[in-house]
């Protein structure tokens, strides 16, 4: 995974990803909230309640995002297609025109891509895009991926967040863990490969780091 992340190019503006996509990952430190909305398909966003007039300020981003979208997408797409070859395979198995050996080299191949995908998408689902911080501190937004590849949007009282330094993760590793005191989700943060925007705030969330970007 490692090497997907250093393979998957890191564009820094909203040129290099096209303006369509502009509504889907924001392409600057503030954005409307009335553009998000139309933007998100329904169920999309697990708000908290009290935070429909909050703002939020943009804290960290991890440009890449938009690439693991796309390659979760093709790679739900892949699998499909794959599904959908097996039943013409066993009729044709039944009518004696495809040998034992290809249906079950087709089955192998479907097989191995399902369980590739929920690999994938349960890797994907966890991974952070952006991290907002509302303006008195009290709720961290975590911008994700779907099972779809699409942005989901999830939001922790900042109080249930463990400070990183109280992990065992350290900034230099591919990966830390976002993880909450209730155990109720965690989340990937590629800190290595990102970008801390905003130092304070995400200081007030996940502790002082001494290799901080």
């Amino acid at each position: 995974m490692a090497a997907l992340l250093r393979a998957v190019p890191r564009w820094r503006g909203p040129a290099a990803w096209g303006k369509p996509l502009c509504g889907l990952w924001s392409c600057g430190g503030r954005e409307d909230p009335k553009r998000w909305v139309r933007s998100r398909s329904p169920g999309s966003e697990e708000k908290a309640p009290g935070t429909e007039t909050e703002k939020f300020q943009m804290v960290y981003r991890f440009d890449a995002i938009r690439a693991f979208g796309y390659i979760s997408r093709l790679k739900v797409a892949q699998t499909a297609l794959t599904l959908v070859a097996l039943p013409p395979g066993f009729y044709w198995y039944s009518q004696g025109l495809m040998p034992l050996d290809s249906l079950c080299l087709v089955g192998g191949i479907a097989g191995f891509a399902l369980a590739m995908l929920c690999w994938m998408s349960h890797f994907f689902r966890r991974l952070v895009g952006i991290l907002y911080v509302n303006e008195s501190g009290t709720v961290l937004r975590v911008a994700h991926l779907t099972f779809w590849g699409w942005r989901q949007d999830t939001y922790c009282p900042v109080a249930d967040v463990v400070p990183l330094t109280e992990t065992r993760d350290r900034p230099h590793e591919v990966f830390v863990r976002i993880q909450q005191y209730s155990g109720k989700q965690t989340f990937y943060l590629p800190l290595r490969y990102g970008r801390v925007l905003d130092r304070e705030r995400f200081t007030q969330v996940f502790g002082r780091l001494d290799s901080l970007k």
